[in-house]
């Protein structure tokens, strides 16, 4: 739990019981929960201020079975999975035994996947997929045509976004600035990486064409770079901040060359597109990649596990058994 102590956030683990639930109308008994960027912060003194109302139960993602319902959508047995709608923002959410949520926020969890596998995939696989998905919505990117960019590609967005892209057939060249991870993205089907710091330098206005599509989770510099060398026509998925909110870019990209920014939001996505995205997810993502990038902690290494995935020291996904 996030909770206010003498004008700071702090994150304590704390007993209670289901009738301190929220009166929401499915109470879900959580097997697991995931960490990502957004739970490092909320954490790690609600840097952002990620969590919106305190005190509140961090998580923005869990998988689990559902145990009461009074909705017809939802039967006791049933397996779920919920990503966003709020979680740890103005919703309790994940790192908790049980939980209670609204019966329209929930999806199936796929027949393809266990709910360890869901939350090894999580808001950031699901995010990929949706960035994915909007690029070849875009139209320019298409499998065997062009060099497809992944920023921050050693982390979870990234991670996934490589393997999926590489299922497509597309050509993914990875950015990453850990030269330890070279082996790790080109296993998950990058065709070259490249170093981060490349795409750290100032950015021009307009740079030679390279990428058909890229899939940003950094922002800022990188951001402007990756614009800066999009091919006529082609699109950034923008769907993370991990270097920062600013953008240091013009308006050239898009004005002479057709460049799309295209803004990705996971958390109050419509159902549609949720749907779709979990459907590429089950169709193309390896459960054997799946595994290889993922580790399965207890709830109880939160604290220091928030504080590493801040300092970039996490690589692919980490489960939370919140029984743990």
């Amino acid at each position: 739990m996030i909770d206010e102590i003498d004008g700071k956030a702090v994150s304590t683990f704390r007993q209670f019981t289901l009738a301190d639930l929220p009166d929401d109308d499915v109470l879900v008994e959580v097997s697991y929960s995931s960490l990502n960027y957004k739970d490092g912060l909320a954490l790690s003194g609600n840097r952002n201020r990620v969590a919106r109302r305190l005190p509140m139960i961090g998580g923005i993602d869990l998988a689990g079975t559902v145990v009461e319902s009074g909705s017809p959508l939802w039967r006791p047995g049933d397996q779920v999975l919920l990503n966003g709608f709020g979680l740890s923002e103005v919703h309790w959410g994940g790192y908790s035994r049980f939980q209670r949520v609204k019966s329209e926020w929930l999806l199936r969890v796929p027949t393809e996947f266990t709910p360890l596998q869901a939350m090894a995939i999580g808001t950031a696989g699901y995010t990929a997929a949706l960035c994915v998905d909007a690029l070849e919505q875009w139209g320019h990117m298409r499998p065997g045509r062009g060099k497809v960019l992944v920023t921050g590609a050693a982390g979870g967005v990234g991670s996934v976004a490589v393997a999926l892209l590489a299922q497509s057939g597309h050509q993914v060249t990875a950015s990453t600035g850990r030269p330890a991870n070279h082996e790790y993205l080109k296993q998950l089907g990058a065709a070259e990486v490249i170093d981060r710091a490349d795409l750290l330098k100032p950015a021009r206005p307009l740079q030679r064409e390279t990428w058909s599509g890229v899939v940003d989770s950094v922002g800022s510099t990188t951001l402007a770079n990756a614009l800066a060398q999009a091919e006529y026509g082609g699109a950034v998925a923008a769907c993370g901040l991990a270097s920062g909110t600013d953008l240091p870019a013009t308006v050239l990209p898009h004005i002479l060359r057709g460049v799309a920014l295209l803004g990705i939001d996971s958390v109050m996505a419509p159902m549609g597109k949720r749907r779709s995205a979990w459907s590429r997810l089950a169709r193309d993502l390896d459960v054997k990649s799946l595994e290889s990038i993922t580790t399965v902690e207890p709830m109880s290494r939160l604290p220091e596990l928030a504080q590493d995935i801040l300092a970039g020291s996490i690589r692919g996904r980490v489960v939370i058994d919140v029984s743990r």
